[in-house]
């Protein structure tokens, strides 16, 4: 069976659940490398470090997880609290949609943030479910 989750900060305890429960786990730190690739991603982490990322989901519900959950619609100081050092937002576009392009760079506005836009499709994460499955034979 195959587990599309990335370590997320578990620091390997997710791959220790995996071995035990007999997973394969698409490999990668963060589930933006699902959509970049692992090596586009660390491209783009060495361009600039101070990178927040949105997906096709989060640019479509940025309101809710970003401005409401963060507390930054009632509390706008939060804002330079939790996006002080980063420099940019990345949107990584899995389909082309003119409305997220624009709610992802109005994000990247009110985050004071330069907004970078990168159509990615499914493309890496269909290669990587597609190496995995190959690699079980299932």
């Amino acid at each position: 069976m195959l587990l599309g989750y990335a370590d997320c900060g578990t620091g390997g305890l997710l791959d220790a659940l995996c071995e035990r429960e007999d997973l394969l786990r698409i490999g990668g730190d963060h589930c933006y490398e699902f959509f970049t690739g692992q090596q586009s991603f660390a491209d783009l982490a060495a361009e600039e470090l101070g990178t927040f990322y949105l997906t096709d989901y989060l640019a479509r519900h940025a309101e809710t997880l970003v401005f409401g959950a963060l507390g930054i619609t009632k509390h706008p100081e939060l804002r330079e609290l939790y996006f002080g050092n980063y420099r940019r937002l990345v949107y990584l576009a899995q389909r082309e949609d003119e409305a997220l392009v624009a709610s992802a760079r109005s994000t990247a506005e009110r985050l004071g943030l330069d907004f970078v836009y990168r159509y990615t499709g499914l493309e890496p994460l269909t290669s990587s479910v597609v190496v995995h499955l190959a690699r079980t034979g299932d």
